[in-house]
């Protein structure tokens, strides 16, 4: 049985983001598996790294249980909007807090090198955005795949990391909004 995490990224509770991440749930929940969700709207906890790596903020309850979740996850859904070329500000502060070195990763003595401390997990990025995904990656380069997927995910061992584009959101109609959650409820189907 494979266990599944699926995390929401945005902050209200109320977004096409949370719909999508049910979809997903819908679609997964046809499988042998068992699914735990984290809702960053609901989690209570400083995003603030205060003191970088230099002192260890300890964790609050919520953070606590997240990060049994996350350890516990054989595949991690995340499901985030692209604003400003990145992840929402609380989205950020969770990893900042949690994939610290001696948990997400360990940093070797003397060394540039690092250990992976995740490796063992996939993942797949679900993002909306404003604009067609080709252009987002085409001419700013997707940075926010790059921090999630590159810079974080990869970089704690989490391999493979697949992606989906969602857009463009704004000016979308309901009919195109339920295109998205059927394909989204597919890919949960397939434990992508």
């Amino acid at each position: 049985m494979k266990n599944i995490l699926i995390i929401k990224g945005h902050p209200n509770k109320n977004s096409f983001n949370t719909a999508l991440a049910e979809a997903y749930k819908t679609g997964a929940s046809t499988q042998q598996v068992e699914i735990k969700e984290i809702s960053i709207a609901d989690l209570n906890f400083d995003p603030n790294l205060a003191f970088g790596y230099e002192k260890r903020m300890p964790h609050e309850p919520d953070l606590l249980d997240a990060w049994e979740k996350i350890k516990w996850a054989d595949h991690l859904v995340w499901v985030h909007p692209v604003w400003w070329g990145s992840m929402p500000a609380k989205l950020k502060g969770f990893i900042d807090r949690l994939f610290l070195p001696g948990l997400a990763f360990k940093y070797r003595e003397n060394s540039v090198w690092w250990d992976k401390l995740l490796t063992g997990k996939t993942a797949h990025i679900i993002t909306t955005l404003d604009q067609p995904g080709w252009y987002y990656a085409l001419v700013y380069g997707k940075p926010s795949i790059n921090q999630l997927k590159k810079s974080t995910l990869h970089f704690c061992g989490i391999k493979p990391v697949n992606v989906t584009y969602i857009g463009i959101i704004k000016d979308a109609t309901e009919k195109q909004r339920n295109k998205w959650l059927q394909r989204v409820e597919s890919l949960g189907k397939k434990l992508k």
